[in-house]
């Protein structure tokens, strides 16, 4: 019983099953055995054809009970295989002493019993098998002789018996071999299933989201907290990330990752890359793409993107992990943590600070008046310019801590688009095509005008700042889709944000301008998010920019849902 109590129950049942095709080919060959009397049955005549005919039918109706056994008395293994091999050779047994001319062939059929009992039983049975039957071809071969009648010669079946011993151990090492390779492949799989169970538990119950692509960004899957963050509708896969135009800026920052890498590099997590996802807002990508984003179409997220390559056999099985988390939580609250300690401030800066600034700037005017040697005006104008830039920087931060409650009247972004232009360029003295308007939308939207104007005429001026100043070279464009939600894009031709500038874009005193606050952005940002719309600086795959099928950045403000015909802000009222 300890051959059969080691096993494992999934070899087990790879015995039962063999024992099964065992049982189905005895009856092929008792078929067989009666077709051989129906054909030929002179051979059979000196023994008595009932006899091999009786034998025959006996063994079929007993390979057919075999077969129910085998089936439905799913216990006893071993001796099921015992008495099978003993009724297989005994009925072989008795069919050769009653065939004639056709001893010799009927000699074969012992290797069908034999193979079994070296498959299915230990080894020692199965020689014990193979004895047997040498055995009785022994004693039949020398009673043959004594009786002076035609038989198998001794020295023959001294061969066969040999050859029976060979087959049975061959074949019985290939079986143990077989079964432990089974076993082992069983253990091995046990442990793998364990372990697919323990990552599956790790990776649903980790807050950070997992999404395994291939090179080109195809999703092959992802856990419930990328799903979450992505707006994956129930585990939606197989589609491109660049085919869904949400899902752009993930596609953007896994190019530029592989990029980095390339294709040799080995496998490791690169820096971090920061994007935001925001609801569904174009009409393009597919329905594929549009089904996918089902999932979310309310929320915007801002996502800090790692990425690793995972080790495989060939670059068409290549396959790479994207790690996603969920940062808009931590910024708004250190966002929080920055305004309070702004709020603190504001008190003693408008003391401490603007009436000693206000004094130095006139004392540098007064000088001004009496020094007038190219030295001396020199330095009256580099303490002019800090006393600006520090007064400038006072105040941005009482302004940001008012916490004006803004104009909720809807808002027609042609004409105020039109006049913000013209007198952006009389301002700053720029040509009338270096700004180019195109679709400003026909749907009001919800934003205070006089904000508006502030955070436009600071993209603006950023933009100015980068762009090479040709025709065009700036661009404000209005992006609609089908359910109505408006983006305002301002876009520049100048060399884009890099994402380690791009990390810290938006962050107050962050800037890269040895003449800048730090503060232009992010009091741009504090302005949208007070009139319910969200800035940010994102890539996009599209040609509404500069005619190219290119990812490229742009500044990007995303307006509330569109109110009602409440009334549409004059046109007039925007110059006020």
């Amino acid at each position: 019983m300890s051959f059969w109590s080691g096993l494992s129950a999934e070899s087990r049942e790879t015995f039962w099953r063999s024992l099964q095709a065992l049982t189905a080919t005895r009856i092929v060959i008792s078929l067989v055995l009666l077709a051989y009397l129906a054909f030929d049955q002179k051979d059979v005549a000196s023994a008595g054809p009932h006899l091999y005919a009786d034998t025959c039918i006996a063994y079929l109706v007993l390979a057919g009970a075999f077969v129910l056994a085998s089936v439905y008395v799913r216990k006893h293994f071993l001796m099921q295989v015992v008495l099978q091999i003993a009724v297989d050779i005994g009925v072989i047994s008795v069919l050769y002493m009653a065939a004639a001319a056709s001893r010799g062939s009927l000699v074969i059929l012992y290797l069908f019993p034999l193979a079994g009992a070296a498959i299915l039983a230990p080894r020692l049975l199965a020689l014990f098998s193979a004895a047997l039957v040498t055995l009785f071809l022994l004693i039949d071969s020398l009673y043959q002789v004594f009786l002076g009648a035609a038989g198998m010669p001794l020295t023959q079946a001294g061969l066969y018996g040999a050859a029976f011993f060979a087959i049975v151990m061959v074949v019985s090492r290939l079986a143990a071999r077989l079964i432990r390779q089974e076993e082992l492949a069983t253990r091995h799989g046990a442990d793998l299933k364990i372990q697919q169970a323990i990552n599956q538990i790790v990776i649903a119950d980790v807050d950070d989201g997992i999404l395994v692509v291939d090179r080109d960004g195809h999703i092959f899957a992802g856990n419930p907290a990328a799903q979450h963050m992505l707006g994956l509708a129930n585990g939606d896969s197989g589609f491109a990330l660049s085919e869904v135009a949400a899902l752009e800026p993930v596609a953007f920052a896994f190019s530029e990752w592989q990029q980095q890498v390339g294709p040799a590099s080995a496998a490791g997590v690169a820096r971090a890359a920061f994007v935001t996802v925001k609801p569904y807002r174009d009409s393009g990508g597919g329905e594929a793409g549009m089904a996918a984003w089902s999932g979310r179409r309310d929320l915007a997220a801002h996502l800090k993107l790692r990425f690793a390559r995972v080790d495989t056999v060939d670059e068409a099985s290549e396959r790479c992990v994207i790690f996603l988390q969920d940062v808009t939580a931590i910024e708004n609250q250190a966002q929080e943590l920055k305004l309070a300690s702004m709020g603190r401030l504001t008190a003693s800066i408008a003391h401490e600070v603007r009436n000693p600034l206000s004094a130095i700037g006139h004392a540098t005017a007064l000088l001004a008046e009496d020094l007038h040697a190219p030295g001396q005006a020199r330095l009256l104008k580099i303490v002019g310019d800090n006393v600006a830039r520090v007064n400038r920087m006072v105040e941005d931060i009482l302004q940001l801590s008012r916490k004006v409650q803004p104009n909720g009247d809807p808002l027609l972004l042609g004409p105020f688009l039109n006049e913000l232009k013209t007198e952006f360029d009389e301002t700053q003295g720029v040509a009338d095509d270096i700004v180019w308007l195109g679709n400003t939308g026909a749907a009001p939207v919800r934003f205070d005008v006089l904000h508006l104007r502030e955070v436009l005429i600071n993209l603006l001026t950023n933009a100015l700042r980068y762009a090479s100043g040709g025709a065009g070279s700036i661009r404000v464009y209005v992006v609609t889709d089908s359910a109505g939600g408006m983006e305002l894009h301002v876009q520049d031709d100048g060399p884009g944000i890099t994402p380690e500038v791009r990390a810290h874009l938006f962050e107050p005193f962050y800037t890269t301008s040895s003449k800048g606050t730090g503060l232009g952005l992010y009091l741009a940002r504090e302005l949208c998010l007070n009139n319910a719309a969200m800035l940010d600086y994102e890539y996009r795959f599209d040609a509404s920019g500069f005619g190219v099928r290119a990812a490229s950045g742009r500044f990007v403000i995303s307006f509330a849902q569109p109110l009602g015909a409440r009334g549409v802000t004059s046109n007039r009222k925007a110059t006020t």
